[in-house]
């Protein structure tokens, strides 16, 4: 049974840059429904719940996603559903979360857990965070690491003490985070065993958070210190004076990798993918004779490896291999699945040429 001290905060403010043309700024991935005929934040708000109800979730996004993750949430009470005045990275997010949390309940244990990530097999993701929820209730810390499937360079990694065991469930100290590595690193780390992807789900008791907070962000802790009480009249009205004013930082730089009381679980196979990209969808989605993943309707010739969803209209592929279609009403993507991942740029040159319609 969910303990009543447990409480989760799902960070929903992302734009998901790299999966435009869909993904925009009012319909960003997390609000998509990639997969099913539910989206990747009500996928993530329904794993939660026989661990933490709809009653003990809490929702941290923008001004501009707010309504939309009201109306696609509406088991959760609006008034944890919290709008940040400014994008200012997950430290500050995470600091305003803790301590509201912190004034309601001072036995607080919250998770953190992001909107848009996929997990394939949520029985063994239940176990994995009842026991981060466990760990947490100590004076720790608490990060999860998954195990690395290839090289990646493109995700942070955890270092563990040699002969870490994967789904053991017991707490390991983290010798240290490292930095997205080159590829000759990372197939280093692979090979090496005891280094671990970063997830970005966090268990921490909200006091024991708050005071790794006060000492190493001191400035952005006494400005969130400074706001009137979660619910008063002038919170609204002095969150968003203050809160822009706070250091745009992840909570990795300015707390975890500074800090001698975090420890981690290593995972077991639970299926996270962090859905990074396009090419991230279509390794997940079944595939056709020719390794073709066909959304909508679509006619190949002598053409494989490809991904097309293009609503109403017929696609005909001849002879190309490994490509990205995605067509909507107003913009149409064509990428190698290999680069995928530098979708996200397209959306920074339509940002500097003032393209905002298309954003």
């Amino acid at each position: 049974m969910a303990s009543s001290r447990r409480y989760a905060l799902i960070l929903a403010g992302g734009r998901g840059t790299r999966f435009w043309p869909r993904s925009r700024r009012r319909t960003p991935k997390q609000l998509l429904a990639l997969f099913d005929e539910t989206s990747l934040l009500q996928q993530t708000a329904e794993r939660l719940r026989p661990l933490v109800g709809p009653e003990r979730t809490w929702v941290l996004t923008s001004e501009e996603l707010r309504h939309q993750i009201v109306r696609q949430l509406p088991e959760v009470p609006r008034a944890q559903i919290l709008a940040e005045p400014a994008q200012c990275n997950t430290a500050p997010c995470l600091g305003l979360a803790a301590q509201i949390l912190a004034q309601l309940d001072p036995e607080a244990v919250l998770g953190v857990f992001p909107a848009d990530h996929r997990i394939g097999r949520p029985e063994a993701f239940r176990r994995l965070i009842e026991a981060a929820y466990r760990a947490a209730e100590s004076q720790a810390l608490v990060v999860i690491g998954i195990p690395p499937r290839w090289p990646e360079t493109g995700y942070g990694y955890i270092e563990f003490p040699e002969g870490v065991v994967p789904g053991s469930l017991e707490p390991y100290p983290v010798l240290r985070f490292r930095e997205k590595p080159d590829l000759e690193t990372a197939t280093q780390y692979l090979a090496a065993g005891r280094f671990y992807w970063n997830s970005g789900m966090f268990f921490w008791r909200a006091e024991v958070f708050l005071e790794a907070f006060r000492r190493h962000l001191p400035r952005t802790a006494a400005l969130l210190a400074s706001l009137p009480p979660f619910g008063s009249r002038g919170f609204h009205k002095q969150l968003c004076e203050s809160y822009p004013r706070a250091e745009n930082i992840s909570v990795d730089y300015a707390v975890l990798e500074r800090a001698s009381n975090v420890v981690g679980l290593a995972a077991e196979d639970i299926g996270w993918n962090d859905l990074g990209s396009w090419n991230a969808v279509y390794e997940l989605m079944p595939k056709d004779a020719a390794a073709n993943v066909l959304r909508t309707e679509a006619l190949l010739l002598d053409s494989r490896g490809n991904y097309v969803e293009a609503p109403g209209k017929l696609v005909a592929l001849v002879g190309v291999e490994d490509l990205v279609v995605v067509d909507t009403p107003d913009a149409l993507l064509i990428v190698p699945r290999s680069r995928a991942q530098q979708v996200g740029d397209v959306v920074k040159r339509l940002e500097a040429t003032g393209r905002d319609g298309l954003l």
